[in-house]
């Protein structure tokens, strides 16, 4: 069995997203987002799903890396019990934009699903190796998305 690593309080963590996006949307863009540097980092980019009951566009940052044309990123919660609503808009409706460090980039996303799947998590690992444990923390699957350009 997995050790479970140490996960701050969920306030702690809250707190730290809504300071990430505020300084993403105070710098203009210019702070916030980030490419990984090589293959044992991820990037930060921001993901911009339609809302699946309101609607509306809804923005949050997430940590990627690339595969081929594609980025993956883990729809994690924070670790915490429970979809992200980021996930479950973006299941209910797949086309979403991504804004990079580079630039935008309109793309299509999906959850990825047998050898795929343990292909990409395998490469989650070379970047965090504690994430066994981290995922041993949630009762459910943590699912791997993979967003294709479109």
């Amino acid at each position: 069995m997995s050790r479970k690593p140490y996960v701050p309080p969920r306030w702690f963590i809250v707190l730290a997203w809504y300071t990430h996006r505020a300084l993403y949307r105070v710098t203009g863009g210019r702070v916030g987002l980030g490419q990984p540097k090589d293959r044992t980092h991820w990037g930060t980019m921001r993901l911009t799903t339609v809302g699946r009951r309101t609607g509306q566009p809804r923005s949050v940052m997430l940590g990627y890396f690339e595969d081929g044309a594609n980025l993956v990123t883990l729809a994690m919660n924070g670790w915490g019990e429970g979809e992200p609503a980021w996930w479950l808009n973006l299941q209910a409706r797949p086309d979403a934009t991504l804004d990079l460090k580079g630039g935008s980039r309109a793309v299509r996303g999906h959850a990825a699903t047998g050898a795929e799947r343990d292909r990409l998590w395998a490469r989650w690992r070379e970047i965090d190796s504690d994430l066994d444990g981290f995922a041993a923390r949630r009762s459910s699957e943590t699912a791997v998305v993979v967003l294709e350009p479109r």
